[in-house]
């Protein structure tokens, strides 16, 4: 059985750029541009009328930038992931849009093939960075209190940080998936974050990762 093709809504203010994006996609079979979006405050009303599983949201544009939509996406429980895809990677830009709850993080100047390695991994709910935003991240180390993560939660916290699903961590520590899902969740409530993405920003940004 084929499965469904991931269905994807574009939103950047430059038409050009949506047009450019929904190409990447158009000649694959597994994925599908459901809708697209000028603004924030327009992916956020489209997000609410079509099915969408991942959106590539650009950070900075007129009117609802993509901070403030991440944030009303995350706060009506809407179920996509967000995949920032902006030319930004300073502290100002990064921080709050994982923080807001996104995904991951990509930059413009991204290869096709690493685009849609990164929208498929997002589409898994794995963390998905660019290498200056990692850069960024680490380079905040420090400058927060240390956790009181348990031995354990650091070992997950690495391995997720490194990319690995439940399915690898949980073979890597040789305990079962259910074990790790509960080491996450004792992780996000102490780091205050809500999903993987947002553990790892945050466990770079406070020196618990480094």
């Amino acid at each position: 059985m084929t499965a469904a093709p991931i269905r994807l809504l574009i939103v950047d203010d430059h038409p050009i750029v949506r047009d450019g994006l929904r190409g990447v996609f158009a000649s694959d079979p597994d994925f599908e541009v459901v809708g697209e979006a000028g603004d924030g405050a327009e992916a956020v009303r489209v997000a609410g009328s079509v099915e969408v599983d991942v959106i590539l949201m650009d950070l900075r544009m007129p009117g609802t930038g993509g901070v403030e939509a991440i944030t009303r996406l995350r706060a009506t429980g809407h179920p996509a992931r967000v995949l920032v895809l902006t030319t930004f990677d300073s502290d100002r830009d990064v921080l709050p849009a994982i923080e807001a709850g996104a995904t991951g993080y990509l930059l413009k100047d991204a290869r096709r093939d690493e685009l849609i390695r990164a929208v498929r991994a997002a589409h898994a709910g794995q963390s998905v960075l660019a290498p200056s935003v990692a850069s960024t991240l680490m380079g905040r180390v420090g400058m927060r209190e240390p956790s009181s993560l348990s031995p354990r939660e650091l070992d997950v916290l690495r391995l997720i940080a490194g990319g690995a699903t439940n399915q690898a961590a949980a073979r890597a520590l040789l305990v079962s998936e259910a074990t790790i899902k509960t080491h996450l969740i004792h992780l996000y409530d102490k780091l205050g974050v809500r999903d993987r993405a947002a553990a790892v920003a945050v466990a770079y940004e406070r020196g618990i990762l480094g």
